[in-house]
């Protein structure tokens, strides 16, 4: 059986803030029966996660591109590869049967063939939606767990910022932090999600950036003592401010510099006699440093899921041809939580 194939490309390299014009959707005619003898796994995408990180790798040139596999250039008219839940409509591997759910690395398109040794595992969706296996659930969530516990070494009752904290990775730090006994500020883009932080997720403080004129002295009033850990998402202007707010052997997980991704111009420059002084340690991470403790993180997780002590929020669009937007919108501050694109039902 034949069936078309519909992706989404970048038609050149993005360089800037990128524009839904800077994407199209290829189409190509792919068999959903294995010859004999192919260990290949052919899945159906259901729900696919989209991230700022990505703009790194449409870029000409990014540094990140040599750090790490799953940052990757990705090079005009290929498909991209990306985090996501599917069902297996056929496999040559043993491991995987068809109509199997599956997560792991799949592609912006509607069917995704992965070679043996790709990133994928069977799925138990542990009477969860799918679309928390995307993001609260996997390397959103992770990043926010091990950044906040393993970078950060949280005690009871320590002071904790986090900026852009009503996306992906923010507000799950900010639960986690009030559900260890922490007193927590966020500052997201907009009154609305400023209202969520605080009313929905229990953050005890909440600022919208955008309206405040010197950041420096706005943490200060929030955190008259000093911050104990900031969890930086977005670099820049909040990351001096915040340094030069933060306490004795303060400590600093940078997960993302959102801010920085598309203005080459913009760039943190935190004083660093703060940081030597106050011996405030800054350290960047990836998820996927601590693969290790993946199981731990699941399983407290889904606890707090299932007591109702953490609430996912989600941003879910529908249908392949909603991926360029939703991914320009990141940019924007448009998301509220994990943006995920729903490609099919099961």
């Amino acid at each position: 059986m034949e069936v078309t194939n519909r992706y989404v490309v970048i038609k050149a390299h993005v360089d800037g803030p990128p524009k839904e014009s800077h994407f199209e959707i290829k189409s190509e005619v792919i068999s959903l029966e294995l010859e004999a003898g192919s260990e290949d796994t052919i899945v159906k995408n259901l729900y696919v996660s989209i991230d700022p990180y990505q703009i790194n790798r449409m870029k000409s040139y990014s540094s990140s591109q040599s750090s790490i596999n799953l940052a990757a250039p990705v090079n005009p008219g290929e498909g991209i590869d990306t985090y996501g839940v599917a069902k297996v409509v056929a496999s040559g591997n043993p491991e995987f049967q068809k109509d199997d759910l599956v997560a792991g690395l799949v592609s912006w398109g509607e069917y995704t063939v992965i070679k043996p040794g790709g990133l994928l595992k069977k799925l138990d969706p542990m009477g969860f939606p799918l679309s928390y296996h995307v993001g609260t659930l996997a390397f959103s969530g992770l990043t926010a767990y091990a950044g906040f516990f393993q970078v950060c070494k949280p005690k009871k009752g320590e002071k904790v910022f986090v900026s852009a904290a009503s996306g992906s990775v923010g507000h799950l730090v900010g639960q986690y932090a009030k559900l260890l006994g922490c007193y927590v500020v966020g500052c997201a883009g907009t009154d609305e999600k400023v209202a969520l932080l605080k009313e929905k997720l229990g953050f005890d403080h909440a600022f919208n950036y955008k309206e405040e004129t010197d950041l420096k002295a706005t943490l200060k009033s929030y955190f008259p003592e000093g911050i104990d850990i900031y969890f930086d998402n977005v670099g820049a202007e909040m990351q001096e401010a915040a340094v030069s707010n933060m306490s004795l052997f303060g400590r600093i997980a940078v997960c993302g510099v959102i801010s920085e991704y598309t203005n080459t111009g913009r760039k943190a420059s935190p004083d660093m006699i703060d940081v030597v002084y106050k011996r405030i340690k800054i350290q960047g991470f990836l998820a996927s440093d601590f693969l290790n403790i993946f199981t731990e993180f699941l399983s407290t997780t889904c606890d707090h899921l299932l007591t109702g002590k953490m609430k996912p929020l989600e941003d879910i669009s529908d249908g392949l041809e909603s991926i360029p937007l939703a991914f320009v919108g990141l940019f924007y501050g448009q998301n509220i939580g994990k943006k995920i694109v729903k490609i099919a039902d099961e």
